[in-house]
């Protein structure tokens, strides 16, 4: 497969793997509501975060949606989207990089950018992902042609696009979507007395059947409600009488069963009587003057709560317009605000309750709103004052039950909460061993969240982190057992391991060095893990 060549790419492609490793430190006074819900709002530079992520998220992650800066060569008041292009490669590759890492076998990434630097992104997604597993690339109705737009001759670029990718496109399993659209016009029938034997029925034109229950002439009930509001009526009359309203259609005779092209005949001789055709586990069948009666309650789907015309989701997305955003969430991010919308659908498409979902560009907090919402959980990831002024805010409200944006067609009420968390110093130095940086309660929160996959909830003041599923965890570092010098109490020792804390079973030590023989380990259940070399990293 040919590959994207640019001036540092040697190194760039290398980026992830030499970014420092660091740990997270819960930041208390800006977590909110229950912080046991498994939602993290990170503060800081997104690759140092992503690989943070590594030992525990790694392959766990079941929907990414990317929002890279889309390089439009502006400044915008919240981030500057003016990069030197071989800088934006620079920066995207490793991140992609990492999110795939993160990604499940059967997860989803969704890329959201402009025509800038769309060829550039799939070049490089390709090589990291693999084309195969490119799945499709969506158009996405951003604006309309008004305003300034409209001023300049040429074309007026109204559309941005969302490139997807499956981590292994053989486990992708995508959930079908509808998405509504207006009242098919080619319904134009309205079955009179459905209540009546088949043989019986009736009908008459909608419009007809529209004004008999308005109790008015049609050309009178037209110039009364006016155009606007007599469609709109109109199309609620159509959506509560969907099993009256039909369309007959001239069947292709060629496609269709035996019986059925039976049935086809047989109402071209009689074609004032209606033929039934019943199916086992598929709609009946009508037929007339061989035609068959298509009922418009088959076209309707949930979308939202409500019953609407609907349709398989396509590649164009043209009904997400991401206009009057301003009051969304209750924070401002001119010029880059997605609608919380957009994240609804990528979520209805890839995932399900409790799924996780990441965003390691969280900007305004759109994907971690509407995540949370949904019933997802989420990581999301921002640099720099934003993840504190814009993010922790919107997400606050929305666990205070705020009802913008999608609240109300998930029924959303409040509830639930998140950790907020900072990048802590690298964990190694340059020698390879831990840093003098690292502090025991971020080690200690991080190690037990590595090998239980749950979040800590210990006080961290004991060389004893607790037991998981009869196995208990200890961490000697740092001077724990109140030895301050570099290495005391980080040995394990027969006359430390008298002092620990005792846990019957199973034992897993953490230290930076074992002075006791196999035979002692083994008679004393004890596996000693040794500090730098098995804290997990990438």
């Amino acid at each position: 497969m040919p590959l994207l060549r640019w001036l540092t790419r040697d190194i760039d492609i290398n980026a992830a793997t030499h970014a420092p490793y660091r740990l997270l430190e819960e930041v208390a006074k800006h977590s909110h509501g229950d912080r046991d819900a498994g939602n993290m709002l990170i503060q800081g530079d997104n690759l140092d975060a992503l690989k943070a992520l590594l030992p525990y998220y790694a392959g766990r992650v079941k929907c990414i949606y990317a929002d890279p800066p889309f390089n439009t060569k502006q400044a915008f008041p919240d981030y500057d989207d003016n990069l030197e292009h071989t800088i934006w490669l620079a920066m995207l590759y490793p991140l992609l990089e990492l999110q795939r890492d993160l990604l499940s076998p059967d997860g989803t990434l969704f890329v959201h950018i402009d025509d800038n630097e769309l060829g550039y992104l799939i070049a490089i997604a390709d090589e990291i992902f693999g084309r195969k597993n490119r799945v499709s690339i969506v158009t996405f109705k951003q604006g309309a042609a008004t305003g300034h737009k409209a001023i300049n001759p040429g074309m007026v670029s109204t559309t941005n696009f969302i490139v997807v990718y499956a981590r292994d496109k053989s486990q992708w399993r995508p959930n079908r979507v509808f998405t509504g659209r207006e009242r098919d016009k080619r319904y134009g029938h309205f079955l009179e007395n459905p209540q009546d034997h088949f043989t019986h029925w009736r009908l008459t034109t909608l419009s007809a059947a529209f004004a008999s229950h308005k109790g008015k002439k049609i050309a009178e009930l037209k110039k009364e409600l006016g155009p606007q509001r007599y469609e709109d009526e109109l199309n609620t009359f159509v959506i509560a009488h969907a099993s009256q309203i039909v369309q007959p259609v001239r069947p292709d005779y060629d496609a269709v069963s035996e019986a059925a092209q039976q049935l086809i005949d047989q109402s071209r001789v009689e074609p004032e009587k209606v033929f039934h055709l019943h199916r086992l586990g598929f709609s009946d069948m009508y037929f007339q003057g061989g035609q068959r009666w298509i009922f418009y309650r088959e076209k309707l789907k949930e979308v939202d709560g409500a019953l609407v015309a609907g349709e398989p989701l396509t590649t164009l997305w043209d009904d997400l317009l991401s206009n009057n955003l301003h009051t969304e969430g209750g924070v401002e991010f001119p010029k880059s605000k997605k609608p919380e919308a957009l994240v609804k659908r990528l979520l209805e498409l890839s995932t399900v309750e409790n799924d996780l979902v990441l965003d390691a560009f969280l900007g305004s907090a759109t994907t971690a709103a509407a995540a949370h919402k949904m019933g997802r959980r989420y990581i999301g990831i921002e640099r720099g004052e934003h993840a504190i002024t814009k993010c922790q805010p919107r997400l606050q409200a929305v666990v205070d039950g705020e009802q913008t944006g999608i609240s109300k067609a998930v029924g959303w009420k409040g509830g639930g909460g998140f950790r907020f968390y900072k990048l802590g110093a690298p964990v190694f130095d340059d020698t390879g061993h831990l840093s003098e940086n690292v502090r025991f309660a971020p080690l200690a929160a991080h190690l037990w969240f590595a090998l239980t996959g749950i979040p800590y909830k210990g006080r961290a003041t004991s060389p004893f982190l607790g037991s998981h599923e009869g196995v208990g965890y200890y961490l000697l570092y740092n001077g724990i057992l109140g030895d301050k010098r570099p290495n005391g109490g980080n040995v394990l020792t027969g006359k430390i391991l008298a002092n620990l804390p005792p846990h019957d079973g199973e034992k897993i030590i953490f230290g930076e060095g074992c002075r006791l023989s196999a035979e002692r380990l083994e008679a004393e259940h004890i596996t000693f893990r040794q500090i730098p070399y098995e804290i997990k990293a990438r």
